[in-house]
């Protein structure tokens, strides 16, 4: 596992533990020689962690829209900036450059990255682990929620257990490592065959 997708908030939260536990992961990944690739801004969490793997010597891949680029949100001192269209090409580049998806805490819009790549894991679009970085039991409630969804029949039961939650970085990293994934719903292994497929 060569590079890891880190999806979070873009301010910083009521606690200190999210600035902190960021820092400790965009750490840990460029310790481990792997690459943190991110939504590319210099706010927030997003900025913490894309400033510590930097810091620790680390390659930090960006992926931004131009809107936000526009309103100077763009981090100036990444390894790579890659500046896209939309949130929808931005979310694709990311999934094509990562090898795995975790979040830290955040709003919507991290909640949205994550489901969507475990949505695709699913379908099989990609076979990749999807985790949260469980700080001090942001997930908590989240995490009851899929299980209820699995409970009530509409997530099945593999890929709820296949999600994975810690509030340890360095035990998502490592189970990423042994990670194998279920089987997808219908078998399908690219995006141009789900394509032909829904069409």
């Amino acid at each position: 596992m060569k590079s890891i997708a880190i999806f979070c908030g873009s301010t910083l939260g009521s606690d200190a533990i999210f600035a902190e536990t960021a820092h400790q992961t965009g750490q840990l990944i460029a310790e481990q020689c792997k690459t943190l690739v991110y939504g590319g801004g210099r706010s927030g969490l997003m900025g913490i962690v894309a400033d510590s793997a930097l810091n620790a010597g680390g390659q930090v891949i960006g992926v931004i829209p131009q809107g936000l680029v526009d309103r100077e949100l763009a981090h100036p001192h990444l390894t790579e900036l890659h500046i896209v269209k939309n949130m929808h090409e931005r979310k694709t580049m990311m999934a094509d450059l990562s090898d795995g998806f975790i979040a830290l805490p955040g709003g919507a819009g991290t909640i949205e990255e994550i489901f969507e790549q475990w949505t695709w894991a699913q379908l099989g679009i990609h076979l990749k682990p999807c985790a949260f970085l469980n700080v001090e039991g942001f997930y908590d409630h989240l995490l009851q929620f899929i299980q209820l969804t699995t409970e009530k029949e509409f997530t099945r039961s593999r890929f709820t257990d296949a999600l994975i939650d810690s509030d340890s970085i360095e035990s998502i990293l490592n189970t990423f490592e042994k990670f194998k994934a279920p089987e997808p719903k219908w078998g399908v292994k690219d995006r141009e065959q789900l394509v032909k497929i829904d069409s």
